[in-house]
């Protein structure tokens, strides 16, 4: 997938040769940009549950598979509520440990975004 994630480390990812110390999600265009978690941790407290607000933000129009890039230790999850949205939407979900989504990103092709929680 286009732009290709280069590499990731705790802390920060590598796409296209910038590097960026903060999540981010990566646009059905290739556009990378920072992820707006206040979103879900309005909602929970914490950025590790994605809230409706946060999948809905997240979504795009004919997107058919979101790869979650859930952290080091996997910690990112959906609530139940954006699980339904991204159902009712048909888009396939991939949670993976932040390492496992950079090498499923990196060989995907279609109508995919990527979100990419670069912590814990």
């Amino acid at each position: 997938m286009e732009p290709r994630v280069d590499r990731t480390g705790f802390g920060w990812i590598e796409v296209a040769g910038s590097r960026y110390n903060y999540d981010i999600v990566i646009t059905m265009g290739g556009a990378v940009r920072k992820r707006r978690k206040k979103l879900s941790k309005e909602v929970y407290g914490t950025s590790h549950t994605i809230s409706i607000a946060e999948a809905q933000d997240v979504y795009e129009q004919g997107c058919r598979t979101l790869i979650i890039g859930s952290g080091k230790f996997g910690r990112v999850q959906l609530s139940p509520e954006a699980q339904s949205f991204f159902a009712e939407h048909s888009v396939v979900v991939a949670l993976l440990p932040t390492q496992d989504a950079v090498e499923r990103w990196n060989a995907i092709h279609g109508a995919v975004v990527g979100l990419f929680h670069v912590t814990c």
